[in-house]
């Protein structure tokens, strides 16, 4: 009875709106991902498992070729923890949101979490709800974003899979996938900071991109985080808060 509560609430379809906007990038990226991954050497049901359970382009990206070449298993998993990590930041984040739900719907909700799910409800709700009504509103948003993008992946990710023999990597895929992933971030950075912040991001993973397993990212992700958290400190010491555009 919930879930349907859930489905029929105003919040659950402005969810919808905000995140059919950049549905079609994710479905790019989904597709290109599903034909990389599997003319990769995986087999099919090798690559369906590992798009089922990751749900993380990146990951699979950074993980297959290591796969592939019979790498130790610590060494995939502490790539794919690499790649991944900003998900931690994200979780702290979003953990006064969630609080209020139980342990198992936590963990699935932090399966469904993505980028562009993040930053789409963090816009949306820039704090926590303070009672039953708001925080219901916040969930129904929530899964309404997350879902949204999820039959998004998988649905373009398995029809990459199955295209994989008539649609070569010769395409340019890899390259669409790339301007799928761009025109999201260009689409997500509507405040001075957060253009700084994609910036500094952009130039620390190029400066630091001969590091081993692909910790050019991570350096990326904590120099972004470091100065954003360094210029809103003084920002609020000066009294002055950045205008916000809205959606």
């Amino acid at each position: 009875a919930k879930v349907a509560r859930y489905w029929r609430h105003p919040a659950f379809r402005e969810g919808l709106r905000d995140t059919s906007s950049v549905a079609p990038g994710i479905a790019a990226w989904g597709l290109t991902t599903g034909v990389a991954l599997a003319n990769s050497g995986l087999s099919s049901i090798e690559v369906s498992i590992m798009t089922l359970l990751v749900f993380a382009g990146s990951a699979q990206f950074a993980a297959t070729p290591l796969i592939i070449s019979g790498a130790p298993l610590w060494i995939i998993w502490a790539t794919a923890l690499c790649v991944n990590l900003r998900f931690m930041v994200f979780s702290a984040h979003m953990r006064p949101y969630m609080m209020h739900m139980p342990t198992r719907k936590r963990v699935w909700l932090s399966y469904l979490l993505t980028d562009v799910s993040y930053v789409i409800f963090t816009k949306r709700y820039q704090h926590p709800g303070v009672d039953d009504g708001q925080l219901f509103d916040q969930m129904a948003y929530c899964k309404a974003s997350v879902f949204t993008i999820w039959l998004s992946w998988m649905g373009s990710s398995f029809v990459g899979i199955a295209l994989a023999s008539v649609i070569p990597l010769s395409w340019g895929l890899n390259f669409a996938g790339i301007l799928a992933l761009m025109g999201i971030t260009f689409s997500l950075a509507t405040t001075k900071l957060r253009i700084l912040a994609g910036g500094l991001s952009g130039t620390a993973a190029v400066a630091a991109f001969a590091l081993p397993l692909k910790l050019n990212i991570v350096v990326a992700i904590a120099a972004a985080v470091a100065m954003s958290l360094v210029i809103e400190h003084a920002l609020s010491l000066l009294h002055i808060s950045e205008p916000t555009r809205q959606a």
